[in-house]
């Protein structure tokens, strides 16, 4: 066999004496010669292979090898824990792990080669003073000859005779890879699993221990006593500290003392309840505080309502919104009177006093033996409020009293009203510094009350009439009749100067100097003159409403309205928005809010949206936030419903460039001063 081999290769190496080539062919020879030993043994490989039956196996029948089994390959590792604890210190036990990382790697190598023609290698080489060695070309023809002259046929007889190839005196040349790199892959065995676990020390503990006895809970009391007692001796101004502490120490604890007190903890209930809602309700307040309707801008001079809370008391669902005031101090804060409108069903009335904050529940409730029918909030002193009712009595209510009692109470004595009072209205104190306010009653009777120490005075400032109507009553006597007063609103500016509204639907100008005549009278509607209000910018416009379906806007010196709207239902109430003159919304018993703005619109209302969801409920009262753009509205369900106005309801004037917006009263008088000229043209060129 290897004289064969070296037959059939010398043969080879004569005719291409490469040394790669070479190489090829041994081993191809050596193959042959692995064939040729095998011989007869071939003939038993080829042979058919038999299976062997192992005699346990079970036999299965068609169904059973033909049935499927499935398995669901899932990325969880099976070598993961799943029996990992921690140690919980709050609730001092060792706790599970439920969520344990999956994720295997299973080879991770870290790159660091660069471009040998890169600058960076070029710096790295120059570096470390590696010279480049220039390349030769090692492709040498079979003819050429080495640096020992001998040629290529000659040295590879000598590697064929026995002796190990030689590596090349020369630095062969590498095979051109441009971006030099090399491709390695291998599989690493799984790294054993290690445990590693900590623990920190336990927080510090004390244990405490005492006994309670008898002796021990009174001497207590008796201490929280005696801090009751020198607080209250504090407030009245107590003559010696000493006697004081010697009749403390004297008196024995009551049965109040040692309960349970509930109003230490109302104030911290308060703002409990009130982060409760806030978190309830937290949507809407997002809603209140950021949220503006973009399709504003697409609607051009209409306006939408977005609806916000809805305040109602479970105590108070049969009684109707009879008046709203906002407080003139906090600005999320307004008071609500319940009462009735028929005098057939009067019972009872109700004072609640609701902050945004909290639209579940009042902040203040208040239970009246007659209906409220008005109310108003003082200005400097926000916790006094003047309530008219039903019966024709005044009161005062104080918020920091803990009674839930009148503070002040008009009576029969004191000169009450007769009839039912529609509206009440804080003034500014007297000369003598006492607090006063004005009502008006259907029984013709505008009074102003004061007051004094721990009474109310009155004083009848004027005495309505109905025009110069006499009859002839039993025995020729003449009597005069007496007009019915339902609302008034008393000038922004100047201060004896108010209106007032009757239900014979006029509206007559008075003064507080003169209490027998009047200084002008409006024949403004043909049924009861529900609200008259004066334009909180312009001192000549006020507004009226009335259930004949109208809303009229005059100006005092002129007799005829500037401008009539017809709502086509009966409206309860209208309110000057506070943010501009020539904006206004009145509501309607259809369930109907209506927003003018007479600078964009002078005929039709720029928002007509109902609100409620029953078509038989009425509404009663509206009345504008004098800091946020919402409003509320009344029905007379007892239903306080809070609204949010769109951009369109309360547009600025836009600024031009280079040029300042011009803001103040100044500027809302010289708007709605444009809108009057404009009405008035038309008249003087008729005239």
């Amino acid at each position: 066999m290897p004289h064969r081999a070296k037959q059939s290769i010398a043969p080879v190496l004569t005719q291409k004496p490469n040394v790669t080539k070479q190489m090829k062919i041994i081993s191809r020879r050596r193959d042959d010669d692995d064939s040729t030993d095998m011989g007869d043994g071939a003939d038993e490989w080829m042979q058919a292979k038999t299976l062997v039956k192992p005699p346990d196996q079970l036999e299965l029948s068609e169904a059973e090898l033909k049935e499927e089994f499935t398995r669901i390959l899932t990325a969880n590792n099976p070598h993961a824990p799943q029996n990992i604890v921690r140690y919980s210190f709050k609730e001092r036990v060792y706790k599970p792990i439920s969520i344990v990382d999956q994720l295997a790697v299973h080879f991770s190598l870290d790159g660091n080669m660069l471009h040998k023609d890169s600058d960076e290698a070029r710096r790295q080489r120059a570096k470390l003073g590696v010279i480049e060695e220039t390349q030769t070309n090692d492709s040498t023809e079979p003819g050429d000859k080495d640096t020992d002259g001998k040629s290529d046929a000659q040295t590879s007889e000598e590697w064929t005779e026995g002796q190990e190839i030689p590596s090349r005196s020369k630095k062969e040349r590498k095979p051109t890879n441009q971006f030099n790199y090399s491709e390695r892959a291998s599989q690493s065995i799984n790294n054993p699993l290690r445990e590693r676990a900590s623990q920190t020390e336990p927080p510090p503990r004390a244990t405490f221990s005492a006994t309670a006895n008898q002796w021990e809970i009174h001497d207590a009391y008796v201490q929280e006593l005696q801090k009751q007692e020198k607080m209250k001796e504090k407030q009245k101004a107590p003559a010696s500290k000493k006697e004081d502490e010697h009749h403390s120490r004297k008196k024995l604890p009551t049965a109040e003392s040692q309960s349970d007190d509930i109003s230490k903890v109302v104030k911290s209930s308060k703002i409990m309840e009130r982060m409760v809602n806030q978190n309830t309700f937290d949507d809407i307040t997002q809603d209140f505080k950021y949220f503006e309707d973009v399709a504003d801008e697409f609607r051009e001079q209409e306006g939408t309502l977005l609806p916000l809370w809805k305040f109602q008391y479970d105590k108070a669902k049969r009684l109707a919104v009879t008046a709203l005031c906002w407080s003139p101090k906090y600005k999320d804060l307004f008071a609500v009177g319940h009462g009735s409108y028929d005098f057939m069903k009067q019972t009872r009335g109700m004072l609640l006093l609701y902050t945004l904050k909290n639209p579940s529940f009042p902040e203040y409730i208040f239970s009246t033996e007659s209906g409220v029918m008005c109310l108003d909030i003082h200005k400097e002193h926000p916790y006094l409020v003047a309530v008219g009712f039903y019966d024709g009595n005044v009161a005062i209510f104080n918020m920091k009293s803990s009674s839930p009692q009148p503070k002040y109470m008009s009576s029969a004595k004191s000169g009450k009203h007769t009839d039912p009072v529609w509206q009440v209205k804080w003034q500014k104190d007297d000369l003598d510094k006492n607090l006063n306010f004005f009502s008006v009653s259907s029984d013709g009777r505008v009074v102003s009350w004061t007051l004094i120490k721990n009474e109310l005075v009155h004083t009848d400032v004027i005495r309505l009439s109905v025009g110069e109507s006499v009859e002839n009553g039993v025995e020729g006597l003449q009597l005069h009749q007496n007009g019915c007063g339902t609302s008034f609103d008393f000038h922004k500016q100047i201060d004896y100067l108010f209106l007032v509204g009757t239900e014979e639907g006029k509206v007559h100008k008075c003064s507080k100097a003169y209490s027998t005549q009047f200084l002008d009278t409006f024949d403004a509607h043909n049924m009861t003159a529900d609200a008259v209000r004066w334009n909180p910018f312009h001192p000549k416009v006020f507004i009226t409403c009335s259930s004949d379906w109208t809303v009229k806007i005059w100006e005092h010196n002129i007799k005829t309205p500037m401008f009539v709207f017809d709502l086509n239902s009966a409206v309860g109430d209208v309110a000057w928005a506070p943010y501009s003159s020539t904006i206004f919304a009145a509501v309607t018993t259809d369930g109907k809010v209506h927003v003018f703005d007479l600078s964009i619109n002078k005929y039709e209302a720029i928002c007509q949206q109902a609100i409620v969801a029953k078509k038989k409920t009425k509404l009663t009262h509206i009345e504008f936030n004098p800091i946020y753009p919402v409003i509320i509205v009344g029905d007379d369900r007892g239903h306080v419903s809070c609204l949010k106005l769109s951009p369109n309801l309360r547009k600025l004037p836009k600024e031009k460039k280079g040029q300042e917006v011009q803001k103040g009263p100044e500027v809302e008088v010289a708007k709605l001063d444009r809108l009057l000229v404009l009405v008035r043209e038309p008249e003087n060129k008729s005239g």
